[in-house]
């Protein structure tokens, strides 16, 4: 018997979802959460078997969440999904601690397969993925240019890329300006980028934010 929270700023993807996971028996309890600040007081409430997270959320990146659940509550399956095409950003939460990715145009076989396989305690790699050697998953080889990106250089990218500030992100994150300062000079460095224009034009060709 399982206990699922869905996380999801649109009312209609969290219906979706609910409806999808009903028809599975073993699943006996299902919750809600439509932003970070939710999501936070549903895990300190009660005890969840999976975390089904969005990517992306009102007040807080999706990744960002991720990482504070893996690290506060370590024993719970997160599965991200997202509207952004699986490549683009299945690697990067893997490699965040997620034990899954579906797209949210998955089909429903899709995501319940997903859902099973991570309450079973097994990681769940998409079709698109299979393609992808299961060593990349865990350290960058090739591929696009952000998979050379650790988990926090890829979380301070895409928030330089939609235009947050420096000291904004610092808090967010909890660390200090001149350590943001220095992820941005890695991530500009390693993906041979001149600029944070240059950063944005190449997150919205990579189809990493909207």
């Amino acid at each position: 018997m399982s206990k699922v929270l869905i996380v999801d700023d649109h009312a209609v993807v969290r219906a979706g979802l609910r409806r999808f996971l009903e028809s599975d028996r073993t699943i006996t309890q299902i919750g809600e959460a439509s932003n970070g600040a939710q999501t936070a007081d549903r895990l300190r409430e009660e005890h969840w078997d999976l975390l089904i997270l969005d990517i992306n959320l009102p007040d807080r990146s999706g990744i960002d969440v991720l990482r504070d659940a893996r690290l506060q509550y370590p024993t719970i399956p997160v599965l991200m999904m997202s509207g952004f095409p699986e490549k683009q950003y299945a690697v990067n939460v893997l490699r965040a601690g997620a034990s899954g990715f579906v797209p949210k145009h998955g089909a429903q076989e899709e995501v319940l397969r997903a859902v099973r396989t991570v309450l079973a305690g097994r990681r769940f790699i998409g079709g698109a993925l299979a393609d992808v050697p299961v060593e990349d998953l865990a350290a960058p080889s090739g591929g696009p240019l952000h998979a050379r990106l650790s988990q926090r250089e890829f979380q301070v990218m895409c928030k330089l890329a939609v235009g947050r500030q420096v000291s904004d992100i610092a808090g967010e994150l909890a660390i200090s300006v001149k350590t943001v300062s220095t992820y941005r000079a890695r991530v500009l460095e390693k993906m041979g980028l001149a600029n944070n224009a240059e950063l944005t034009a190449y997150a919205l060709r990579n189809h990493l934010i909207q």
